[in-house]
């Protein structure tokens, strides 16, 4: 009987340049090395040729630094998709999978697992990684290639980006994903 090879997926989600405007966003950003940790994974994604998908957002607003007619939807430098890799792109909402073809493109590639790291952990990759485990695909976040700003509650208090990472990841973890480190992730393509 022939073993079943699995399809392990990489997610990336909006590593754009609008996000280096940080006021925008809400301060102070946590985990200055994410993109590195991200690139890694790219890079070994690229080196055994399984899927790659780039997630960005191409806001409506005019105003959006996160328009892809503006400097600030471009990728961030090294995340540009090569031939092969997928793109996929989201208006307004959060998750990687509403009003796009991502979960239709994951299951014609025959994807049971996937990796995702990116921007804001609890916005957009929170979003995305729930619906992916509720959809039934194995995902494992990479809390070092994820980061997130400063948060301000509506009583003005200010939550420090590295907390609100934190509880962001522990809200997920064990139930729609397994939260791992870079070398634990490269460990399963």
């Amino acid at each position: 009987m022939l073993a079943r090879v699995m399809i392990h997926a990489l997610l990336l989600i909006d590593w754009q340049v609008g996000f280096d405007v940080q006021d925008i966003w809400g301060g102070a950003r946590n985990n200055p090395d994410a993109e590195m940790k991200a690139l890694r994974l790219l890079v070994a994604w690229r080196d055994v040729g399984q899927p790659i998908f780039h997630i960005r957002h191409d806001r409506s607003s005019p105003k959006s630094v996160l328009r892809l007619d503006k400097p600030g939807g471009a990728f961030r430098p090294g995340f540009t998709p090569q031939s092969g890799e997928s793109e996929i792109v989201k208006d307004v909402v959060n998750s990687s999978f509403i009003g796009t073809m991502l979960e239709a493109d994951l299951r014609r590639l025959g994807v049971t697992h996937l990796t995702v790291a990116g921007l804001t952990t609890n916005h957009c990759v929170s979003t995305t990684v729930r619906m992916a485990g509720n959809f039934g695909f194995e995902v494992n976040l990479v809390d070092e290639a994820c980061a997130t700003f400063d948060r301000t509650s509506a009583d003005g208090t200010v939550y420090p980006a590295q907390l609100v990472h934190e509880l962001s990841l522990a809200n997920i973890d064990r139930e729609f994903c397994n939260v791992v480190s870079v070398e634990t992730a490269l460990k399963t393509i």
